[in-house]
């Protein structure tokens, strides 16, 4: 049976989502903020704005977001998270008691909250969440991938699960919602370090240390704010942190790589078309920690140089002269 499915959010990862659903067989329309994504969805079966080189399936089509006015009872959430609160007030008359499944990653830099929140806070509806290793120009490829679906409700996830399954796209399910956004969120976070890291040419020992234990922050964090430890050893937490802080692909890598080169993050930014989530969440998640209490060194690194202007190779220098610990603290 098909599904008459909304996706809010025309950038890459929307697109690529969109295209496996209706590969599955589900029309599909894309809510787009620019016109340009709408008008070559339409007229070229492109989304030439944010994945060129892509053929979309047939069963796609796309309208502004402004013209959002309902009509369907499926909807998959891809607006990027400081724009979702805005967004979200725009059109909730038409998602009340809706299925949503929310494909962004992300923490609100005012309030401190993940995107689930936001939406619990401003409507009534069935959630669920899609995180962990995968690059939208890939799952676009049709490559290999493999992510979790978590939701408080076993039959949204499931439901979901088949929607967004397919001989190249495996979903899993998990009910820990808060532990699969925090480590979908704090990777972004992470991969900047690495960037730095790699950019800065301190080798894979480097590399390799700032994972494991940028590993452990969002694991305090995580557990701090009710996940559970285990999912962090998974798709949505190890999974999607070693991609995002390895692969090529990866924006907030190449944020690193820039900052590293001597870029300002104002140069950076305004050079890209796509967002690097880890330069907002670094600063949400700074705030965040503060709050909690909780220590955070790599994401405290990340945010002085991105936002203060420290230099990487002091940041370093205070990384490693850190008071000795054991390890699982």
């Amino acid at each position: 049976m098909q599904d008459k499915i909304a996706v809010i959010g025309g950038g890459s990862w929307g697109t690529a989502l969109a295209n496996l659903m209706a590969d599955n067989g589900n029309n599909v329309r894309i809510y787009a903020i620019e016109q340009e994504v709408v008008e070559s969805i339409n007229n070229q079966n492109r989304n030439a704005l944010f994945l060129n080189d892509v053929d979309l399936n047939k069963n796609i089509d796309a309208e502004l977001i402004e013209n959002y006015a309902g009509g369907y009872e499926k909807i998959l959430w891809a607006v990027p998270t400081q724009y979702t609160r805005n967004t979200l007030k725009n059109i909730k008359r038409y998602l009340k008691d809706k299925s949503i499944i929310i494909a962004t990653k992300g923490i609100e830099i005012n309030t401190g909250e993940l995107i689930v929140e936001i939406f619990e806070e401003e409507l009534n509806a069935e959630l669920s969440i899609i995180s962990g290793p995968s690059f939208a120009k890939e799952v676009a490829y049709k490559k290999p991938t493999a992510v979790s679906i978590a939701s408080k409700k076993e039959s949204e996830a499931k439901k979901w699960q088949k929607i967004l399954s397919s001989n190249y796209f495996r979903s899993y399910t998990t009910d820990d919602v808060i532990g699969v956004e925090v480590g979908g969120s704090m990777k972004n976070v992470i991969a900047v370090a690495t960037g730095i890291c790699d950019g800065l040419k301190l080798g894979n020992n480097a590399r390799a240390g700032i994972i494991t234990r940028g590993l452990a922050e969002i694991t305090r964090l995580g557990v701090m704010l009710g996940g559970k430890k285990e999912t962090f050893m998974g798709l949505s937490g190890m999974g999607d942190l070693v991609l995002t802080c390895t692969g090529e692909l990866s924006r907030n890598r190449g944020v690193g790589l820039k900052i590293a080169e001597g870029y300002t993050l104002n140069d950076i930014l305004n050079e890209m078309k796509m967002v690097a989530e880890g330069v907002f969440t670094a600063r949400a998640a700074m705030k965040l920690s503060e709050k909690l209490k909780i220590e955070m060194p790599i994401t405290k690194e990340v945010y002085e140089i991105l936002y203060n202007n420290k230099n990487p190779l002091d940041s370093l220098i205070d990384l490693m002269n850190r008071p000795l610990k054991e390890e699982h603290v």
